[in-house]
């Protein structure tokens, strides 16, 4: 860290001090907001860096606005993806129908950005790395609100530290959450389905597209970014209740994943192979973080780890761009219990509009019956391969508000 930016001019009051836990995307954009706003700000990472490359994530709707007003929306729009058409295969890997990805995703072709995740925890962590303390290599793992007076921290590092205020921008899995309002289970909503995802060789001459076979309850998909020697590959599947055995169980995922897909066509069987070798699997729930409310005390929480919305929706980074950039406004000019209030009201119905663009088992690129399976391929047969010129509404629900002017 340096000292660049930090003096804003004479102060009477002291800065009052802010730790985030997480440095991914939520974390990272919150730092720049409060940072701006006065606030002497930490953030602590358990990563010893950060992670680079990984799957592509969406920015659409109102969060464009949120990286726009940051200054990273050029090194973005230079990094985005130009993912030119989605390809689906029926059973016995004949092409149901092609299609602009804007038509599937409701995003707007020329506006919305598509950019790996690693490029754009970069341009944030770049955009605040000399106004901010960043800690990698460590993390929370106690929390102590009793004095009254701010946050007593203990870090698994072993320092002590004291804040004003803590913020989770930990992740779906947040240990900030479980610190402050308890186990996962209260507030994860599964919604039916498990995924694995996972680089390996694009020996299929894909370029610039995303290929996606589909059998009732089985999804196989390959999508390759550019003209690189690698694609994402990725395997989804409907399992009636979360997997909690195999969460934390590599060896477990890559058994369960290799026993739904056992009888599978396609190009599945070397998928399966190369599951088996992949060092970067990612396997999960699909799932959303609901909760009744997003702070406790001197502690709130921000972007997936309050409010997850699974990655069916394609709204994970921009809702934490834009709840970082709602939370850090709301406590510019208020303490932090009217300023927790704030950022909850001003932002809770454009999250929900959001996460209520898929539930449980209803997943349009995954169907689970034979029937749905038709319905959607009749769906897609139909689709103009015009791009979009229109999103979808909950995507630019959020008009962004003026909050005290940036110096």
């Amino acid at each position: 860290m340096t000292g660049t930016g930090l003096l804003r001019g004479i102060r009477t009051t002291p800065r009052r001090k802010v730790l985030i836990s997480g440095a991914s995307i939520a974390g990272p954009a919150l730092a720049f907001w409060l940072n701006r706003y006065g606030f002497a700000v930490t953030v602590v990472e358990k990563a010893a860096a950060l992670r680079g490359g990984g799957y592509p994530v969406d920015v659409r709707g109102t969060a464009l606005e949120v990286v726009r007003r940051m200054g990273i929306l050029p090194r973005l729009r230079d990094a985005h993806i130009d993912l030119r058409r989605l390809i689906f295969l029926d059973g016995d890997g004949s092409e149901v129908a092609s299609v602009s990805p804007h038509t599937v995703t409701g995003g707007v072709a020329g506006r919305d950005l598509e950019v790996r995740r690693g490029d754009l925890a970069d341009a944030l962590h770049a955009a605040v790395r000399d106004d901010v303390e960043f800690l990698f290599n460590d993390s929370v793992d106690t929390l102590d609100q009793s004095s009254g007076h701010g946050v007593d921290v203990t870090f698994r590092g072993g320092g002590r530290r004291t804040f004003d205020m803590v913020v989770g921008a930990d992740g779906l899995h947040s240990r900030t959450r479980e610190l402050l309002f308890g186990p996962e289970e209260r507030f994860h909503r599964y919604l039916g389905y498990c995924f694995a995802g996972f680089t390996m060789p694009n020996t299929f001459g894909l370029s610039h597209e995303l290929t996606m076979w589909n059998v009732p309850g089985l999804a196989a998909a390959l999508y390759a970014v550019g003209d690189g020697d690698d694609v994402h590959a990725f395997l989804n599947f409907a399992h009636p209740e979360p997997p909690y055995d195999a969460f934390r169980n590599p060896e477990a995922q890559r058994d369960l994943v290799a026993a739904v897909f056992a009888d599978a066509g396609w190009e599945v069987p070397g998928m399966l192979a190369a599951l088996r070798d992949a060092d970067d699997l990612f396997f999960d729930g699909v799932s959303q973080i609901r909760m009744p409310r997003w702070s406790s005390g001197r502690v709130a929480l921000v972007g997936d780890a309050a409010y997850a919305p699974s990655f069916l929706t394609g709204q994970g980074s921009s809702l934490a761009l834009v709840g970082a950039y709602m939370l850090a406004g709301s406590l510019a000019d208020r303490d932090h219990a009217a300023g927790f209030a704030a950022y909850e009201h001003s932002t809770r119905d454009f999250v929900t509009m959001n996460q209520d663009q898929v539930r449980e088992g209803d997943a349009a690129l995954f169907p689970t019956t034979a029937r749905a399976l038709e319905q959607r391929n009749h769906m897609l047969r139909g689709l103009s391969a015009m791009p979009s010129t229109e999103g979808r509404p909950a995507h630019s629900a959020l008009t962004l508000p003026e909050f005290m002017p940036v110096t």
